[in-house]
């Protein structure tokens, strides 16, 4: 029978859920393969840990190189996460002829490039349908089942610790600091949480999704991000006052040959999909030419839901390598020689309705001055909230704005802090329309 020999580089949470499916779904596996997949080292730096799976412990190392540099295996799961040494052991995985498995959306975000041509010049696959989405299908719809489509964007909910924050904040009409620490002690969110409440995860998930579905290079750098920390639950409430939900977007658009991309916190009608989907589920919704709508939702993270992701990966490269059909599709799924660079939007391009929030005076004709501004800005006001005060002397001003760009709204704000009558910073949210 045919084999591919697996190392594995991490042994941790996700690790532990890849080495459950080997050993309980192996028979099943080489069923679909026509072939076997054998487990043959694991690297990680504490092997006698607890875990909930078993493994002979000549299956363990510590050492990264001799899975990497291993005569004998195929093929490497990279599970360790970050940037080094994860970068460094999979281009010299590469380099070494053995294929890649990995769930490392960092890592591709930011050195992606290198490593798909280190993979092409050593003619063997780079997959990572894990490393957006989590156990959802997202990577492999776009690079074939869809591929036929022209992508006019991609957005979604694609951290499940932020969409778990606001979900309760918008449930309970909790404060964002309470909820975080009752996400940390759940194990929801980590002890050091900016990578996802700062919205870096999620950018890091858009560039991948920006190059599967528009063929540009992306400089990650290049992607606005704003995190959920400035979300009040005052902003909730009045977001479901006027019919909208408040979730952490990642956006990526195209449109005249220039792209959008940007992560934020963002107002969606409470009609629309990505509005409904809760807790610490994830979605992707996509709009193709031919395809129209589509929206991809499920489990984003967790053991067997990314564990599952791996091993389709694992089990796709199996396929090609037993059918002698290596690098059938490019990892990013346009050939390197078809990548364009497009440019990226700047953000005070940008048009779109806003949610404007004001503190101020409770003092006759403040409404008539904020007004004012707005209006010599080009802003037109398309719905207003001025409820009782909330705050000694204190009034909040809630105004829904029509179309307007970006750089009009911040100039408006930056003038409207300014007047005496105004108490707090205003705060604005960017609504978006349909996007499935």
């Amino acid at each position: 029978m045919k084999q591919l020999k697996v190392g594995i580089l991490g042994f941790g949470t996700v690790g532990t859920g890849v080495v459950r499916i080997f050993q309980n779904n192996s028979e099943l596996i080489s069923t679909r393969l026509g072939g076997e997949l054998v487990l043959h080292r694991i690297a990680d730096r504490r092997p006698d840990r607890e875990r909930e799976v078993h493994v002979a412990p000549e299956l363990l190392t510590t050492s990264c190189e001799e899975v990497v540099s291993h005569p004998e295996i195929d093929l490497v799961i990279e599970l360790i996460g970050g940037y080094e040494p994860a970068r460094s052991l999979v281009l010299e995985a590469l380099k070494n002829g053995k294929h890649v498995v990995t769930a490392n959306k960092a890592l591709l975000a930011l050195h992606g490039d290198e490593l798909y041509n280190a993979a092409r010049d050593a003619g063997v696959e780079l997959l990572f349908e894990a490393a957006v989405g989590g156990g959802i299908p997202v990577i492999s719809p776009i690079k074939e089942s869809l591929c036929a489509n022209r992508f006019s964007e991609v957005a979604g909910i694609m951290n499940g610790t932020c969409n778990y924050i606001l979900t309760r904040m918008t449930q309970e009409g909790a404060d964002y600091a309470e909820v975080l620490k009752d996400a940390q002690d759940k194990g929801y969110a980590e002890a050091d949480p900016t990578f996802d409440v700062g919205g870096i995860d999620a950018a890091h998930k858009l560039a991948i999704l920006i190059r599967l579905c528009f063929g540009t290079r992306i400089d990650f750098d290049d992607i606005y991000v704003e995190g959920i920390s400035e979300v009040t639950a005052l902003d909730i409430e009045f977001a479901r006052q006027f019919g909208y939900t408040i979730k952490l977007l990642a956006i990526g658009k195209e449109d005249n040959g220039c792209v959008e991309a940007r992560v934020h916190p963002t107002m969606l009608p409470n009609n629309e999909p990505l509005a409904k989907v809760d807790g610490v589920f994830n979605a992707v919704a996509l709009e193709g030419d031919f395809l129209g709508p589509a929206l991809l939702h499920g489990q984003g993270a967790g053991m067997d839901a990314t564990a599952s992701a791996v091993m389709g990966d694992v089990m796709s490269v199996a396929r090609d390598v037993f059918s002698g059909s290596i690098r059938r599709v490019a990892p990013m799924s346009y050939p390197p020689e078809t990548v364009v660079d497009l440019p990226v939007k700047k953000m005070t391009d940008l048009r779109c309705p806003f949610y404007l929030r004001f503190t101020t005076d409770d003092k006759p004709n403040v409404l008539a001055q904020i007004a004012h501004i707005l209006g010599e800005h080009h802003i037109s006001i398309a719905s207003m909230n001025q409820p009782e005060r909330h705050a000694e002397n204190a009034v909040p001003i809630v105004i829904l704005t029509h179309e307007a760009s970006e750089d009009s709204v911040v100039e408006a704000l930056m003038e409207i802090d300014k007047l005496d009558v105004v108490r707090e910073k205003s705060r604005f949210i960017r609504i978006e329309g349909s996007l499935a």
